[in-house]
């Protein structure tokens, strides 16, 4: 595994680049998950591990402490609650919230144009409660058709 000092300009990584990063293999990060709570990548509908930005930067310190300087989990731990990098929330990167708040209008745009297509289909079909419609012939009139060819 190699170790990248400097982060690809990105908001989420996955575990695999996260580990290549950090220089330690996937099954480390996913135990370090465990130990550390500050360390939380979000998870995608199909469990798949996002790392942001500040979760990198923390697994790279993690991996100092406990590779470079020796330390133990729980004297990691400590360290780590010293420096004040223990507290999972921080505040979110610009970009981020702009992506966040672009897909929130996204999916109320689509949410409306849903019910709109959903109104469409319901006035293109008669109602389920309406009597058939009722023909009534009172007289039958020949019509006779003009088949001579055309000049």
């Amino acid at each position: 595994m190699t170790r990248r000092t400097q982060l690809p300009d990105k908001l989420f990584f996955k575990i695999g680049e996260v580990a290549d990063i950090v220089g330690v293999k996937p099954h480390a990060l996913r135990y370090w998950e465990t130990e550390f709570p500050a360390l939380r990548p979000k998870k995608t509908r199909g469990a798949h591990r996002q790392y942001s930005r500040r979760d990198v930067e923390l697994a790279m310190l993690i991996r100092q402490l406990l590779h470079d300087e020796g330390y133990t989990i729980p004297g990691a731990r400590k360290r780590i609650r010293h420096l004040g990098r223990h507290q999972v929330s921080s505040p979110p990167e610009p970009r981020a919230q702009r992506e966040v708040a672009l897909r929130a209008e996204l999916l109320g745009l689509r949410q409306q144009l849903t019910e709109l297509l959903d109104d469409l289909s319901k006035a293109a079909r008669p109602p389920a409660d309406a009597a058939p419609l009722q023909v009534t012939v009172h007289k039958v009139v020949p019509v006779t058709v003009n088949r001579s060819p055309e000049p």
